[in-house]
């Protein structure tokens, strides 16, 4: 199991071109049973997820996942901390993502909490 290069596929997924781009790098990234917690709710499975990024890019326009700092891992799970860039070069949010890592070496399972906030949004972790 390689933490590094999963971060890094994860990464990659965030960031990937809507449709085949994406729905392949979903399927390199992540388990069919995947499950993401965030303060904005729980979803399962890859097109959930893609669902949700492309919502997002569909409400504020382009948007990057950039990673703040070197990613942290042991046994099983990493810890990303990440920052939302949208197109402008504007920071959105920055927060951590605390990742599972299945034995095939696809995250399994994300725990995601905001170190700062959009504008606007409450920053409640319930």
């Amino acid at each position: 199991m390689d933490n590094a290069a999963a971060v890094e596929r994860y990464v990659e997924f965030w960031n990937a071109a809507e449709g085949e781009p994406q729905r392949r790098l979903a399927a390199l990234a992540l388990t069919e049973d995947v499950e993401y917690h965030a303060p904005v709710g729980a979803l399962t499975g890859p097109q959930a997820l893609i669902d949700f990024r492309n919502e997002f890019l569909a409400h504020v326009g382009g948007a990057t996942l950039a990673v703040r700092e070197e990613p942290q891992h042991h046994h099983d799970r990493s810890r990303l901390k990440w920052d939302i860039r949208l197109a402008d070069g504007a920071s959105f949010a920055t927060g951590t993502d605390v990742l599972v890592v299945a034995a095939d070496g696809r995250i399994g399972a994300v725990t995601s909490f905001l170190d700062r906030a959009p504008a606007g949004f409450p920053h409640e972790h319930d």
